[in-house]
């Protein structure tokens, strides 16, 4: 499965490191791109939406639909 997500408020790669550092570690997920200038990250695996939407908030930073 791959998860791809508009996310608010990211601005630089230490952005993107926050947000790879809390989705990365959740159970089922294989890999995490973030595209900072796009505001998208994409999450390829068989982790649940919603731990990896609560991961993201975790990390400061809103999904936006």
């Amino acid at each position: 499965m791959t998860l791809s997500l508009s996310v608010s408020g990211m601005s630089c790669g230490h952005c993107a490191s926050a947000i790879r550092d809390e989705v990365l570690p959740l159970r089922g997920v294989e890999d995490v791109e973030v595209d900072v200038p796009a505001g998208r990250v994409t999450v390829t695996g068989t982790a649940e939406e919603s731990a990896v939407h609560a991961a993201i908030a975790e990390a400061g930073y809103e999904v936006v639909s």
